[in-house]
């Protein structure tokens, strides 16, 4: 079974690409974050388990995190785990291994899966022709990905540098209190209340208040808001202006498969 988070649309693509190539079943979770019910959840897979997700600061999201530790996960017990980045995942793997020996599951490796850069807070994002061309770039390795699963291989081990593993462990844990928040985000008079940044916020962090976005303090940095406005209203500090928002194109065929998923 396949589940997985996406905030603007390449782990999504890549889990439907992934379940496309193995036959297996794709559950998104965004409901279960947004609902933040999945205490008592119990999910059954007689296949192994694979985990597509965004990097976070070279790991996986905090919020994916929560939930894998606390949803219940039956039947197979080997989990792979594909984590999509614009650069890196750093040292992601460490955690990942311990996350695995927590839950009493045979980890069985991650895959560094890079895609367009969504991550408008800090970083450059694309315009589209070269988003494309990356994510033509990432199609061979989703094969590759798919290939290895089919034949019950593990992942291969990534060599980890120095500056992985700073980035991974220290910058991480710095990172979320010190930038993962929302006040600088902010909107502009194109702002035309439609309310989705409220609706594809994963952790109900947007109200309308007078017809626009107020921001509270729950904010995991999925780009989701500043990135899905239909006109491109939202801005985060000085540092968005005049970049391109990145959302996976619609121009890019998505393959039909079974995806219970529940946001859309």
């Amino acid at each position: 079974m396949i589940l997985y988070f996406s905030g603007t649309g390449n782990s999504r693509y890549a889990a439907r690409r992934i379940g496309e190539g193995t036959g297996d079943e794709i559950i998104d979770l965004f409901g279960m974050i947004k609902s933040h019910d999945y205490n008592d959840t119990e999910l059954h897979s007689d296949t192994p388990w694979v985990i597509v997700t965004p990097t976070y600061a070279w790991r996986i999201p905090r919020i994916v995190d929560e939930l894998l530790k606390k949803l219940s996960l039956t039947g197979n017990k080997r989990i792979y785990f594909v984590m999509t980045c614009g650069d890196s995942i750093g040292n992601a793997g460490k955690y990942l291994k311990a996350l695995s020996a927590e839950k009493s599951m045979i980890y069985s490796g991650c895959y560094e899966l890079v895609m367009p850069e969504n991550y408008i807070a800090m970083f450059k994002t694309p315009e589209k022709s070269e988003a494309l061309e990356i994510i033509k770039r990432a199609k061979p390795e989703i094969d590759k990905i798919i290939e290895m699963l089919k034949a019950g291989k593990e992942f291969p081990e990534r060599h980890i540098t120095f500056a992985g593993k700073i980035c991974s462990g220290f910058i991480n844990d710095m990172f979320y209190p010190a930038f993962v928040h929302a006040k600088k985000f902010y909107t502009t008079d194109k702002c035309i209340s439609c309310g989705k940044c409220e609706r594809v916020c994963p952790l109900n962090n947007i109200r309308l208040v007078d017809g626009r976005p107020l921001w509270a303090d729950n904010c995991t940095h999925c780009m989701a808001c500043i990135s899905k406005c239909p006109g491109e209203a939202i801005e985060y500090g000085k540092h968005s202006r005049g970049l391109p928002r990145y959302v996976f194109p619609e121009s890019v065929t998505s393959p039909d498969v079974q995806d219970n998923s529940v946001q859309g």
